[in-house]
């Protein structure tokens, strides 16, 4: 098996395949294909945003948020969405209101909570980091045909569907558990 290393945060990682043989399991083999996709995708797209805008992955995602919700929302709204602690989202807030791009907004309901909400110039800013980003992971999928990627997206709907609700089917009475087994490696 090949070793592939990524950059990540100028720290070299190796490609998470490189841990595995032919003996290991195939849903084993085919989860840490995903996972390492997903890990070198993720820091290609911190890499760049962090050359082309000046900004880290975590405050894009915030931005993101916001962008879709301009009503604003509220801190632990955005902690739960954006699956990470309130301090964390504090200092994401702070970064970002330093630079003008959101505003905090008191909640007329409740006096002691407030709203985060993308400023004029934050809007801006993110429709064009958002359009660019948008050109980056068209550019890493590039390699797939169209059909190729909506097969490929069907195929990870039905995996998320199964993880949603791991029950709705008995594995011992599914044939394709069975073809799975077969083709263990």
């Amino acid at each position: 098996m090949e070793m592939r290393i990524v950059k990540e945060d100028s720290v070299q990682v190796s490609d998470m395949e490189t841990r595995l043989t032919q003996d290991h399991h195939q849903s084993l083999r085919l989860w840490l294909r995903m996972l390492s996709c997903t890990v070198m995708i993720e820091g290609e797209i911190r890499s760049r945003l962090r050359s082309e805008f000046g900004i880290t992955l975590p405050r894009f995602d915030l931005m993101a948020q916001l962008e879709r919700h301009p009503e604003g929302l509220r801190m632990g709204e955005l902690s739960k969405r954006m699956m990470v602690t309130g301090g964390n989202i504090t200092g994401i807030t702070d970064q970002l209101e330093q630079e003008k791009l959101v505003v905090r907004v008191a909640d007329l309901k409740d006096r002691r909570a407030y709203s985060v909400k993308l400023t004029a110039a934050g809007r801006r800013a993110f429709k064009r980091m958002a359009t660019v980003h948008e050109e980056w992971i068209a550019e890493m999928f590039s390699g797939l045909q169209p059909e190729q990627k909506g097969n490929l997206f069907d195929l990870l709907s039905q995996v998320k569907t199964h993880l949603h609700d791991p029950g709705s089917e008995h594995k011992e009475d599914n044939p394709e558990h069975h073809l799975a087994q077969d083709n263990k490696s």
